[in-house]
C-alpha cells in the first residue's frame, strides 16, 4: 500500500493566488488541479493542497517550511521573494505575505552545529541574524 502524505494549508479564499505565487517562486513547480475550494500544487516535487476555508484559522510559527540552500545566492533569492509583503524574523525565519512561515537555512548549518567546539559560536552568530549569512556562520 502506498500512501501520499502532504500538507493542507488553510487560506482565506485565496488558495489559487497563493499556489500561483509559490509556483512562480520555486523552480520545477506546477499546479496539479483546482476547483473553487482547493488548489493542489507541487513545489520542487513536494505536494501541497491549498484550501479556501475562510478567515477562521491563521498560521503560526508552530509549523514552518524549511528551504535548504546550498549557496548565499539561493538564501538571498528565497528570502527576498518570500519576505516581499511579509515579515522578517530572526534566525532565518520569515512569514510570507500569506501568513505562512518559512525557514531559509544553509545546508552546511547541520555540519557546523555538529562540531562541538564550533557549535556555540555558530549558534551565537545565528541568533544575531535575520537572513542567514553562510560566510559569517562558517567564520564563527
Amino acid at each position: 500500500m502506498t500512501n501520499t502524505i502532504y500538507p493542507c494549508l488553510w487560506f482565506d479564499g485565496n488558495a489559487h493566488t497563493v499556489s500561483d505565487f509559490y509556483c512562480s517562486v520555486f523552480p520545477n513547480s506546477t499546479i496539479i488541479s483546482t476547483n473553487p475550494m482547493v488548489a493542489v500544487f507541487e513545489l520542487n516535487g513536494n505536494r501541497f493542497m491549498g484550501f479556501n476555508g475562510g478567515p477562521d484559522f491563521k498560521f503560526n510559527e508552530a509549523v514552518s517550511f524549511v528551504i535548504n540552500c546550498e549557496t548565499q545566492d539561493e538564501i538571498d533569492y528565497y528570502w527576498n521573494k518570500l519576505t516581499e509583503g511579509g515579515h522578517e524574523s530572526k534566525c532565518g525565519w520569515l512569514k510570507d505575505k500569506y501568513g505562512v512561515f518559512w525557514q531559509i537555512v544553509p545546508s552546511i548549518l547541520g555540519k557546523l552545529m555538529n562540531d562541538p567546539e564550533k557549535a556555540p559560536r555558530v549558534m551565537y552568530a545565528l541568533m544575531q541574524m535575520k537572513k542567514l549569512d553562510i560566510e559569517k556562520l562558517i567564520q564563527a
